[in-house]
């Protein structure tokens, strides 16, 4: 990615309704080309509607959208050349097996049959399927059909791929395997446009993140960027009685002690978390001779960040 390149998805204003229920009320968005951006929102939150509006599935009530180059009003055959989507819901002909599933994608791309052959050998291999290659795909664990609707998207070369909650139901091995594919998939250019309710999974994946709520961008930047915007971090020092426990408060003069019976010789002391404060807590605690039983740094995640700046709608209406 170079600061030079044009993005691969720019979004301004971008309104849509459905009927009197506003679903999304001016977005805006720009997407850097090869990155892995993720939309994250709560349920109803209008994220399905976002993606199904950059891959032409629906029509927009507003703004302007541009993908991959290409405007969405004006020229969706390009923008639909150009991208991949792989849904909520598997595209998986069960009733086929790995190998014919990849055939036909190839067929509808309209490739010959030598040229469809050689790619379904290639993703069937990248995709870690080929002894499954002639296997019914209803036989396919849900892992393994995941990455071979994943596989599928991929015989049309997609420049920019919509992944809309694509490890939802997977196990944990299977989930970080996705997660593995999703970025080589960045490393080789592809753009990757990720929808999930896995705060996890896209602050390990993602680029930079957005945070959709009631059809409003409400936070937006890297998932560092975002967590600094919520208060709460602290380092927790636990002692073994409460003469130490008073040393440790008069030493820093900050903090504020857990009123619980588990933890009632727990000190939490406001802190970034970052090594410099640290290190000069600690060195407080040492000029006093103070020293804790145990230390735990608690950090804001983007569960923080999630919970903080999302709510539940109040009148109870109903957003895809």
């Amino acid at each position: 990615m170079t600061g030079a390149n044009p993005p691969a998805i720019a979004v301004t204003g971008l309104r849509k309704s459905y009927g009197d229920t506003l679903v999304l009320d001016g977005i805006d968005l720009a997407v850097a080309e090869g990155a892995i951006f993720s939309l994250l929102g709560p349920n109803g939150a209008g994220k399905t509607t976002v993606v199904q509006i950059l891959s032409t599935l629906i029509g927009a009530d507003g703004g302007d959208v541009r993908v991959a180059g290409h405007d969405l009003a004006a020229n969706p055959r390009a923008v639909r050349a150009s991208i991949g989507v792989t849904g909520q819901y598997s595209a998986v002909d069960k009733l086929l097996t790995g190998e014919e599933n990849l055939l036909l994608m190839a067929d509808l791309h309209h490739l010959r049959r030598r040229e469809g052959r050689r790619l379904a050998a290639r993703l069937l291999e990248r995709f870690d399927l080929t002894e499954a290659a002639k296997k019914p795909a209803s036989t396919y664990s849900g892992g393994m059909a995941r990455r071979l609707d994943l596989a599928m998207t991929l015989v049309g070369d997609p420049r920019v791929i919509f992944l809309d909650e694509p490890t939802t139901g997977l196990d944990p091995r299977s989930r970080r395997t996705m997660w593995r594919i999703i970025r080589d998939l960045a490393g080789n250019g592809v753009t990757i446009f990720l929808t999930t309710q896995y705060l996890e999974e896209a602050d390990r994946l993602a680029d930079r993140v957005a945070l959709l709520d009631r059809g409003t961008l409400v936070a937006e930047g890297t998932p560092e960027e975002l967590k600094r915007l919520i208060p709460g971090g602290h380092v927790a020092l636990r002692f073994t009685d409460e003469t130490a426990l008073a040393g440790a408060l008069g030493a820093l003069g900050t903090g504020f002690l857990d009123t619980s019976d588990d933890d009632r010789l727990t000190l939490r002391v406001p802190s970034d978390g970052g090594v410099a404060s640290l290190r000069d807590l600690l060195a407080r605690l040492d000029a006093a001779g103070v020293e804790p039983a145990d230390l735990a740094v608690h950090t804001p995640d983007l569960d923080d960040v999630f919970l903080t700046l999302t709510g539940d709608p109040k009148d109870g209406s109903a957003v895809r």
